[in-house]
């Protein structure tokens, strides 16, 4: 880049008018995209929001289009009046910074940002420390903020993205119902909680995490969101996909929301409570989209950068009001640099990333870059959708179709989903566990979305392409935070079933997620028969729909233990978790392919196929019933120990057969294994 002085930028900016742009938002946004912005403009320093160091704080802010930017410090986070205001001075690439003495220390800040005169109040994007509500950025040197041994305790390591079993929860759910046990209900300290039991004793919260025996924990949104008062105790409820601060904490899972530093502490120390019970942490990213178009700290810093638009107007591909313009160099670094954030202050596992499909290729490409540098066995998937059109071109996103180019980035199965539920959006059409047929698009995720020469990739739901290249980006799943919980479709799509019918069909459909290649994806409470009443979209419906219900557990502990045995028999044994496509292909054989004896079974509501481990060269046969009736199967000859069956699941044999003939029962899984050689 051409070196520029303050006074020739200036001359340059008075040459193209800025003053006259600013109000005209097609103008405006095409000046964004101009060869002189991004060659003048553009800041690639690592120090915009506030950095502690000897001398003091600095605070740098990116605001190429403001005429002034005046610091205002706060003793409080509710005052109105500011106790000093200090002129900010203009600096390099369109940025203002500010040295603070370090008595500053403690006090709140705003940004008042000068664009023609209109003048907005931000504490900028780059906050990392904020007042309740998030109204106010904080001065606190975060160091400061580690519980003890939070720097020193370490993550526990994934080899690979197939060894991770993953489970969603949002944090107020975890432990806000009466009979989770939790002393600090609802907030990250009740969640960090060990030897929590409910009125029977059986675990809940994190231990109950710990003896199911996943390895990775999906958090929702735990940065800073918008439309909750955390003033107000327990008077609404969020799943909190409305992000106001990115890389602040959540104010309302704190046991003091008015303490900034209270925040980050407490949720440090949940971190640091999973990881030392053997769980990575995966934090819920939302980058797609703004809570507000023209309120956001984006808007307010820079207007009409940070977002898409067409024509002059806001696009809108996450349905909620905006899209967000990954492709423009700052809001690429913005993403990049939080992230970063997350994992450095934090010591973050992995991303979920909300509709990532959004999300620029090329963008994504530099984040996996930038994360594996810092933590190379970082998980890293995503929604590869959207909700609505985009302004940039699709093959640009990295869309589930796209995904491909980036084999290190997974994304959500939702041909798999589908497959083995019913449709998502269409409560009472069951899919495969419910007697529906829709074998390829079940066999099509058993595969782990990867090429498999025995899958008819014409009759996949959704897709007509082994869009995986590896089967680490099959993110595995039926049941999600979205629509209805796992129990409640089932319900819906199997209307006057007897409640034991459903308990066996939902234990089947994720006995599917559970044991078929690439990443399996709970969603909290399935191991319970979690319901929400009916409610597909609880994202603020009150806690008597959203709790997680602990003495669901002890109702439906045989079912937990089903949960419980499938998941110890996918860390036991590497043949559930190959790593590549071409072990995939020489190792599962759906039946069409065996050599010794054609299975007899009615095809349209059975998948059956046999799983050779690549370790240690034992042969599982791996069979699914999602029919209303019993099916008689004829077995290669060989010795046979079956590890599961319709109502027990787990690595010791339940029982043993050498009978050429077994009947898989209705609604059912088995697996079995041999030590026999069998010719594949």
């Amino acid at each position: 880049m051409e070196d520029i002085t303050l006074k020739q930028l200036e001359r340059l900016q008075e040459e193209i008018a800025i003053p006259q742009i600013l109000p005209d938002f097609q103008k405006t946004t095409e000046f964004y995209d101009s060869e002189y912005f991004n060659t003048h403009l553009i800041y690639d320093g690592d120090d915009l929001g506030v950095t502690y160091g000897i001398e003091g704080i600095r605070i740098r802010f990116w605001a190429p289009l403001a005429q002034s930017v005046n610091l205002l410090l706060y003793q409080n986070a509710e005052d109105q009046k500011p106790v000093f205001v200090y002129p900010m001075k203009k600096d390099v690439s369109g940025t203002y910074f500010f040295n603070v003495p370090a008595l500053a220390d403690g006090l709140f800040y705003l940004l008042e940002v000068d664009h023609e005169g209109e003048l907005t109040y931000t504490p900028g994007p780059y906050v990392t420390s904020a007042g309740i509500n998030g109204d106010k950025g904080y001065l606190l040197d975060l160091k400061t903020t580690d519980p003890d041994g939070f720097r020193e305790h370490s993550a526990p390591e994934l080899k690979d993205p197939v060894d991770a079993i993953i489970y969603e929860v949002h944090v107020r759910d975890m432990t806000i119902h009466e009979a989770s046990g939790a002393e600090h209900k609802g907030k990250y300290l009740g969640f960090a909680e060990e030897d929590t039991r409910n009125h029977k004793g059986h675990t809940t919260g994190l231990s109950h995490l710990k003896e199911l025996g996943v390895t990775h924990v999906q958090l929702l949104p735990i940065f800073d969101y918008n439309c909750l008062d955390e003033s107000k105790e327990n008077e609404s409820y969020n799943w909190g996909y409305d992000p106001l601060n990115y890389n602040v904490p959540e104010g309302s899972y704190s046991t003091d929301p008015r303490n900034p530093r209270k925040r980050i502490t407490e949720l440090k120390k949940l971190i640091m409570g999973i990881h030392k019970n053997g769980m990575g942490v995966i934090m819920d990213v939302v980058y797609n989209h703004t809570s507000d178009n023209l309120c956001s700290n984006f808007h307010k810093s820079v207007p009409l950068y940070y977002h898409r638009s067409r024509d002059g107007v806001f696009t809108d591909a996450s349905a909620c009001g905006n899209e967000t313009a990954s492709e423009r160099p700052m809001m690429r670094k913005f993403m990049i640099e939080s992230l970063i954030h997350w994992v450095k202050e934090y010591k973050i596992d992995g991303f979920r990333f909300d509709l990532m499909g959004i999300h620029d290729t090329e963008t994504m490409l530099l984040i996996e870059k930038a994360l594996r540098k810092i933590k190379p066995d970082i998980i890293l998937y995503g929604e590869g959708w959207t909700g609505g059109d985009s302004a940039l071109a699709e093959e640009k996103r990295l869309m589930k179709r796209n995904i491909g180019e980036a084999p290190g980035i997974g994304a959500f199965n939702d041909d798999f989903r589908d497959g083995i539920k019913g449709h998502v959006f269409f409560n009472e059409r069951g899919g495969f566990v419910s007697g529906g047929g829709l074998t390829e698009s079940v066999k099509f995720g058993i595969a782990g979305s990867v090429y498999h020469p025995e899958i008819n990739y014409s009759d996949i739901m959704y897709t007509d392409f082994p869009w995986a290249v590896r089967p680490g980006q099959s993110i595995n799943y039926v049941a999600a935070h979205d629509n209805l919980t796992l129990y409640d479709k089932l319900l819906a799509s199997n209307h006057g079933e007897s409640e034991e019918t459903i308990k066996n069909i939902s234990k089947l459909a994720d006995a599917i997620v559970l044991t078929s290649q690439g990443v399996p994806f709970i969603h909290a409470g399935s191991e319970f028969l979690r319901t929400k009443f009916g409610d597909h979209n609880s994202y603020r419906s009150p806690d008597s729909i959203n709790a997680l219900n602990w003495n669901m557990k002890s109702r439906n502990i045989d079912v937990f233990n089903y949960y419980k045995g499938l998941i110890a028999l996918r860390k036991e044994f590497p043949a559930f978790r190959m790593h590549t496509e071409e072990e995939i292909k020489k190792n599962l054989i759906f039946y069409t392919r065996f050599k010794q004896a054609p299975l007899k079974l009615n095809k349209e509501n059975i998948v059956t196929y046999l799983l050779k481990d690549p370790v240690n060269g034992r042969t599982f046969l791996v069979a699914f019933n999602g029919g209303f009736e019993n099916q008689d199967i004829t077995l290669p000859k060989a010795s046979w120990d079956v590890l599961v069956d319709k109502y027990h699941a787990g690595i010791l044999p339940l029982w043993s057969t050498m009978e050429e003939n077994i009947t898989l029962k209705a609604h059912s899984a088995l697996v079995m294994v041999t030590e026999d050689t069998l010719d594949l």
